[in-house]
Formats: C-alpha cells, structure tokens, sequence
C-alpha cells in the first residue's frame, strides 16, 4: 500500500514560535525516516503553495509498516519534520508533527488497503500562524482511501 500525504496552507519561508528568541529562516518540511531524524524524504519549502509525499508500506492485520512508519504496532505514525536549510544544504529540524496511524478508522484502512492508497490531507499552519507541530489531532487531518 501506498500512504500519500497531501499538506496545504503551509506558514511561509521563516517562523518564529511564541518562546523562541530565534527566527527560523528558509525552512522546509519532509517526512522523517525511521529511526534517521536526519533522513528527510524529498523536503519542500515552507512557502509552497502545497506539498505531497508518497511513501511505501505494508499492512498486516491492520499493522502499517515501512521505511517511514514510526512507532510500535497499535501505536504507528508518520513524522512530518521541520527543517531550516542553510547555505550549505545542511538540515537542522526545530518541530515534527505526529500524524497518527491509530487515528485511520478501520474502515478507511480496509477500503485503502483494497485501493492501495491510503491519503492523509492537512493544512500545515498552526494557529499561531507557526508550522504545525506536535500530535496531529483527528480533527486536523482527513484520511480517505484513495487510487
């Protein structure tokens, strides 16, 4: 199965998050590879108009696994990292946001394991106007099966 990420409304190319004297400048976002926070997958900027990423997994009895799926089984989820880029290429996260598998009702998940999509959709702007960060509430975030 494939899991596509599809993120809109991203917060620009710099933020500065309420408690941080430093402003983060030219930042990007990708998804984290397990157990590599320095491994990105295709990181795009912060200012684009909308972003997507397609990774590969595997499901067995309703456990997602794969090269970018964290976590333990009934726990898994997917880091979306935020990164700035200097000069020199180097990334440097400073926020993740988790987007919980657990969240995908079993429903989504049996209709995207028969596709072979699963497609998770959500703006990437926090209240704040900062990148979202932290666990990625069911509320924020559309899972749907997809083709």
């Amino acid at each position: 199965m494939l899991i596509r990420i599809v993120g809109t409304q991203l917060p620009g190319s710099s933020c500065r998050p309420a408690g941080n004297e430093a402003t983060y400048s030219n930042i990007h976002v990708g998804v984290q590879r397990k157990n590599r926070p320095q491994e990105l997958l295709d990181p795009q900027r912060g200012d684009a108009d909308t972003v997507a990423w397609t990774v590969e997994c595997t499901v067995v009895d309703a456990d997602i696994r794969g090269a970018y799926i964290q976590g333990r089984p009934g726990e898994r989820f997917v880091y979306l990292s935020w990164v700035t880029v200097d000069d020199g290429g180097t990334l440097t996260m400073f926020r993740r946001a988790k987007l919980m598998l657990a969240d995908v009702p079993a429903e989504t998940l049996a209709a995207a394991t028969e596709s072979g999509v699963l497609e998770a959709r959500l703006g990437l702007t926090d209240a704040t106007g900062n990148p979202l960060c932290a666990r990625v509430k069911p509320a924020m975030i559309s899972w749907t099966a997809a083709t």
